[in-house]
């Protein structure tokens, strides 16, 4: 049985990862705004990950029979400058997701709770591969400034992108 402060803290971050799909929502439609279609591309897929997260840990409460609590989603922001811009506020963003993760690992060890701590092993290793991927793309960016035909080859690049559902849920 989950503690009550894990169960809150899972709770809010069902609400967290719902909220993130909703950010990447928005910057693909401002990408696809500015006419950077792969840069679109590759936030949807980012907005679909951010829903199998959310399901991942909703499944994770049904399964250890725990209600889940949608709450509303707060509003985010609709525009950015630049794509660099983006891809700077989504490594911002996934710190602080990884700073949740480990707050929800910290708890389920101080619950000894070892269902709950092997469940948040797979979104420590996720967000270190998140992390990973967006400072890749902050990298990315910043090294085609100013440059209008390495930020189009960029976007040919990330148009490529596909969308693969997480082992988590296809194993579910």
């Amino acid at each position: 049985m989950l503690s009550k402060e894990l169960h809150e803290a899972i709770n809010a971050q069902i609400n967290a990862e719902l909220w993130s799909a909703y950010l990447y929502l928005a910057m693909a439609m401002d990408a696809e705004a500015k006419g950077l279609r792969g840069v679109a591309n590759w936030f949807r897929v980012q907005w679909r990950e951010e829903q199998d997260h959310a399901t991942i840990f909703m499944n994770y409460l049904n399964s250890v029979d725990a209600k889940v609590e949608l709450k509303a989603i707060d509003a985010v922001p609709g525009e950015w400058k630049c794509a660099h811009d983006m891809f700077v506020d989504t490594l911002a963003h996934e710190k602080k997701v990884t700073a949740m993760i480990n707050n929800l690992a910290a708890i389920a060890q101080k619950d000894n709770d070892f269902a709950s701590i092997n469940r948040m092993v797979w979104f420590v290793n996720e967000q270190v591969e998140e992390e990973s991927s967006a400072r890749d793309m902050v990298d990315a960016f910043a090294a085609v400034e100013g440059n209008k035909y390495g930020l189009y080859m960029l976007d040919k690049e990330l148009a490529a992108r596909t969308y693969v559902q997480t082992a988590e849920l296809a194993n579910a």
